[in-house]
Parts: C-alpha cells; sequence; structure tokens
C-alpha cells in the first residue's frame, strides 16, 4: 500500500526519494504517533516533503489517493437525508417555474404590504398568500422566480428579492493555515518595508563597527523591526451566495491578516451601503457609518474587496434594492464614493471566473471598479497585488 502512495506522489511530480521513503518505513516502526490519518499525514509530509512551496501539491495528491481508498470500501446502508427531504417539497417541472409571474421590486413589496393586512390564518402549498412550500412569492420552502423570502432557512433557490428574518453570519476564521502558503506569497508582492517602533532587533552591523572603535569592549546596537509598512483596508461580502466560498475566503482572510500588520477588516451584505460592520454577532447593534470609514482613513490605504458580486441588479441599481433592508440610496452610488476615495482597489472574487459571463451583477461591479477584479487563485492575487503596488 505505501509502495502505491509512493509512486502515486512521483506521479503527481513530487521528487520524493527512496531514502526519504525509507525514514517514513522507519519511522511507522517505532511508535511516535496514533495510529490515525492525521498523524500519518503530518509524519508523511515532514519525512517526504523537504520544500514548503510543494506543500500544497503534497495536500493535493495526499487527498486524492485516500479518496480513491474511500471509494473502495464497502458503501453504508443509511438513506441519504436529502433524498427524505426531497419528498416534503413540492416538485415542479421545467415548464411549470418557466410559467410563474415576476414581480418587479416595487410592485412585489406593494403586494406584500395588502397580504399582510388581509391575511388572518396560516396558508401552505398555495400561490398567493404568505405561506411555506408553495408557489406564492411571500412565504418559504416554496420555489418563486422573484419573491420575498419570510423566515426559515432559504431553500436553495437564492431566487429572493427581499428577506425578512433576522440572520446570523459568522465571522471569517484568520487562524486558519493549510493551503495558504501559496496565497501568502502571492500577497507578499504588496510591501513596502520601514523600520519603526520598539528597538527589538539586532543591528549587526552596526554592533561590530561600535565594537571596533570601542577598543573591543562589546556595544550592542538594536534598531526598530523591520515590517511591512502598508496600510490595507479589507471589506469582505458575508452574503449567502458566499457560503460556498467560505473555506477559499477564510484561507485568503488567514494570511492577509499574517501578511498586514496594518489590517483593518469590515464587513457587508452583497453591496456595501450605507454601514458597515466589525463583527457578524453584532452587527443589528454595533454599526459603523460608511461616510465616517471614508473620512477615517485617507487615500494611502489600499483596499481590497472580497465578495461574489452575484446578487439581483436592484441590489445596486435601485433604492431600496437591498435583500435586508431598505437603502435610500443604491449600492451602485455607494461603490463609487468608496472607489474615489481610495483609488488604489481591487476586487478578488471567489467565484470561478469562467461563470463571470453569466453574471450581470457582475458585470456591472466590474464596471464600477474599472475592470479592477481578479479571482481568488495565485496567480489572480498576484495581479491585484501587483496592480496595488504600484
Amino acid at each position: 500500500m505505501l509502495a502505491d502512495f509512493f509512486y502515486h506522489l512521483r506521479h503527481h511530480k513530487l521528487s520524493v526519494s527512496v531514502k526519504e521513503y525509507l525514514t517514513l518505513l522507519e519511522a511507522l516502526s517505532t511508535p511516535l504517533m496514533p495510529p490515525s490519518l492525521e498523524d500519518f499525514y503530518y509524519l508523511a509530509r515532514v519525512t517526504l516533503i523537504k520544500d514548503e512551496t510543494l506543500f500544497d501539491r503534497f495536500d493535493r495528491a495526499f487527498a486524492s489517493y485516500y479518496k480513491k481508498l474511500e471509494q473502495m470500501l464497502p458503501p453504508g446502508k443509511e438513506i441519504p437525508l436529502d433524498w427524505l427531504m426531497q419528498e416534503l417539497k413540492k416538485n415542479l417541472t421545467a415548464e411549470q417555474k418557466t410559467g410563474l409571474e415576476k414581480h418587479g421590486l416595487e410592485k412585489l413589496l406593494e403586494m406584500f404590504k395588502e397580504r399582510l393586512e388581509e391575511q388572518h390564518e396560516r396558508h401552505e402549498g398555495g400561490s398567493k398568500w404568505i405561506g411555506t412550500g408553495g408557489t406564492s412569492p411571500f412565504g418559504n420552502s416554496g420555489f418563486n422566480p422573484a419573491g420575498i423570502r419570510v423566515g426559515k432557512d432559504s431553500a436553495g433557490n437564492r431566487t429572493a428579492l427581499k428577506v425578512w428574518d433576522e440572520r446570523q453570519f459568522r465571522d471569517y476564521d484568520d487562524t486558519i493555515e493549510l493551503g495558504t502558503r501559496n496565497i501568502k506569497v502571492a500577497l507578499r508582492r504588496l510591501r513596502r518595508f520601514a523600520r519603526e517602533g520598539s528597538q527589538l532587533e539586532l543591528d549587526l552591523d552596526n554592533t561590530i563597527t561600535s565594537t571596533a572603535r570601542n577598543a573591543g569592549y562589546l556595544d550592542i546596537k538594536m534598531i526598530p523591526e523591520r515590517h511591512n509598512n502598508l496600510k490595507v483596508l479589507m471589506l469582505l461580502d458575508v452574503g449567502g451566495s458566499m457560503d460556498d466560498h467560505i473555506t477559499q475566503v477564510e484561507k485568503l482572510f488567514s494570511a492577509a491578516r499574517s501578511e498586514f500588520k496594518n489590517l483593518e477588516v469590515f464587513y457587508f451584505h452583497n453591496c456595501p451601503y450605507e454601514f458597515l460592520w466589525k463583527s457578524n454577532r453584532r452587527r443589528q447593534i454595533e454599526r459603523f457609518e460608511t461616510q465616517d470609514v471614508l473620512r477615517k482613513f485617507n487615500a494611502d490605504w489600499r483596499l481590497i474587496f472580497v465578495g461574489d458580486a452575484t446578487m439581483g441588479p436592484s441590489e445596486i441599481l435601485q433604492p431600496g434594492g437591498s435583500v435586508e433592508h431598505h437603502n435610500k440610496e443604491p449600492g451602485a452610488q455607494w461603490l463609487q464614493r468608496i472607489i474615489t476615495s481610495w483609488p488604489k482597489a481591487v476586487w478578488l472574487n471567489p467565484e470561478p471566473q469562467s461563470a463571470w459571463q453569466y453574471r450581470y451583477s457582475i458585470s456591472l461591479i466590474q464596471n464600477i471598479v474599472q475592470g479592477k477584479m481578479f479571482p481568488v487563485t495565485v496567480s489572480g492575487i498576484e495581479q491585484a497585488m501587483h496592480l496595488l503596488s504600484k
């Protein structure tokens, strides 16, 4: 089995030597670790891979090898939960879905106000009232091409123009390490070194010179630590469609947190509006006026948006178009103000670049940020950092 693993790594262009393979076998023959897959992963990596830049390639090779092993195991007998959940939903054909009437945002809000005044009881499976499981534009658990979702979790259609529900979002984790190495290397293109603050680092050259001038008596000289002096502002999207990209964005956020000493982070939902927040748990009670943020941070800061730019066009172009609240000014207007305040800005989009052409909202955002949108890949981040460093 381990011989197959050895050749599998070589097939993935990892230059693993026979000596390193024998070292792994020798380590396995001694009681160094408990018999778990995670411990074997770390042992194999430390014995077989000597170049840190190859760690990500090793991770991919390791994962693909053990995925094949899992497929060889006999399948379980449990019925998948989604099979059972599907029976509870109203199944519509493609023709039925196409035939449903699609209302604009203003018409929807007007109809919703009427329903709230007229309805006095619970409804299920209908097409008009606020209910569940039907084709009504108001409610949840059903299907409608453009409606107002009221309460409960999303059915997964992502077609709601408004959401009437107090949703909770989790802050992105900035302690993720695995898989961030290449991202860190890409982010290091955005650097401006300076020595500031307390003197924590030995100045070897000056110490030698001063000692020689002092008749050989040791005269230690210290200097401030060298660090990246660039100031970076990150605006992170926590909209529902970002659920598909949490792992990818957390790797990026963790790498940025370790690379940039002067880093400020704010969150927004789909599109920035009149307020931002620093903690998703406290976003209802601790908000920061976007106008105040614009005044606080000057044009020396580099701005990095992180979001999939996937939303309804009304959220960008219309007053009141926000999914979660009634915005007095369209998102495009706030975006334009932000770009004007920080001209050195880029937008990192975790959505696959091949899908960008099919998202009207992405093209709108691209125009506002003047084409400075890049994918969340190593090459995309490198291009973005190169642009910001000019």
